[in-house]
């Protein structure tokens, strides 16, 4: 699961420390070089309701290494892309193949353990799964300084694989799958989950959580390769290890909502989540990576509570409410990218700093209102 979750993510940020760089030498502005990002989350947006159904014909373990196997193939593609439209073209089809990874690996936690198992799993999983994204971003970044953006993405495509064999090879077929029944139920089952109020509150969370990484890690590598602090990919790159922080932290997730509650426990952690935010704007680069951090960590333990939130809630369609979770999720990081960048074109690091506030604010009252 936690390799699965690695192969996913390290993907699907493998360009954003490399942002500033691509924009540079294809001459755009970052508000045309976020396309990347976007272009990969609304695939993901797209394709992940309709990964569960998928998984019911095909089998998961079987959907998993085979869009893992896959997603190798326009990974490749995108080292010889010659203009922005076409990376743009080759990050959408890589971010529609992501869903079978990661939002099926979310359903095969949920029927393959207990119930009082699946949040610590799920925290593995998450660990896993930032471990990939601090790889996404570290790795192409330090390559880049070395041989070239085009070459550390090839590098990512040879994980990738490498990843798919591990999977494939290790990864035990499902036992206790509850099927949806084909595409049709599976449509209905989801229109049922949009009447659960704490379902639709989680699918708000999720938008949320995305939205403020996707916003706060892409528009920071702007502001810090610009002066006076004039980063390198490889620096940039290495802003990602805030990541790593939250991998021995997230696995302790259910013991803490079991001290807490639930809804206690993740209000605590957005109250910390808007500190760390808010330190964004202090001008050193120390308070910078302090703010990093704690934005990092809140972020993900966020991401464990609701994932492990939504298969607990769903007593029936499981895969088709996390799917509908991670389209959720993935269409708040799109609009991260797309409304953050003009909220950087209109007011700079500062607007772009007042926006993530904001959507951490609203994150908190549907808390307080949505959930047990």
């Amino acid at each position: 699961m936690a390799t699965a979750g690695f192969a996913a993510f390290v993907n699907l940020y493998s360009p954003q420390a490399l942002l500033p760089r691509l924009a540079g030498e294809f001459h755009v502005g970052p508000g045309e070089i976020s396309a990347l990002m976007t272009a990969g989350t609304a695939a993901i947006a797209l394709s992940a309701p309709f990964s569960g159904a998928l998984a019911d014909v095909t089998g998961r373990k079987r959907l998993i290494t085979a869009a893992m196997f896959a997603v190798f193939v326009p990974t490749v593609i995108m080292t010889f892309a010659s203009s922005v439209a076409q990376l743009t073209f080759w990050r959408f089809v890589q971010g529609l193949l992501l869903p079978p990874i990661f939002a099926v690996a979310v359903a095969y936690i949920g029927d393959e353990w207990p119930p009082s198992d699946v949040t610590r799993v799920a925290g593995i999983y998450i660990s896993g799964s930032s471990v990939g994204g601090f790889c996404g971003r570290f790795i192409p970044g330090l390559l880049t300084d070395a041989i070239g953006w085009r070459a550390a993405i090839q590098v990512v495509a040879l994980i990738t694989f490498s990843a798919a064999v591990i999977v494939a090879a290790t990864l035990p077929t499902e036992r206790n799958v509850v099927r949806s029944g084909g595409l049709v139920p599976s449509l209905a089952q989801m229109v049922k989950h949009f009447r659960n109020r704490r379902l639709v509150a989680t699918y708000v969370i999720g938008f949320g959580v995305l939205f403020n990484f996707i916003a706060t890690f892409t528009y920071v590598s702007f502001h810090l390769a610009a002066p006076p602090y004039l980063f390198s990919p490889a620096l940039l790159g290495a802003l990602f290890l805030t990541y790593l922080v939250s991998s021995p932290i997230v696995p302790w997730v259910g013991r803490a909502i079991a001290l807490f509650g639930r809804r206690p426990f993740i209000l605590g952690v957005i109250a910390l989540w808007i500190v760390g935010a808010l330190l964004l704007l202090a001008p050193p680069v120390v308070v910078i990576i302090v703010g990093l951090t704690l934005c990092a960590v809140c972020g993900m333990v966020c991401q464990a509570v609701a994932t492990g939130y939504v298969t607990l809630t769903a007593r029936e369609g499981r895969s088709s409410a996390v799917g509908l979770y991670a389209s959720m999720y993935y269409i708040g990081g799109s609009a991260g990218a797309f409304l953050t960048g003009l909220a950087w074109t209109s007011a700079g690091w500062a607007g772009c700093v007042a926006l993530i506030v904001a959507v951490q604010v609203v994150m908190a009252l549907i808390v307080a209102v949505g959930w047990d």
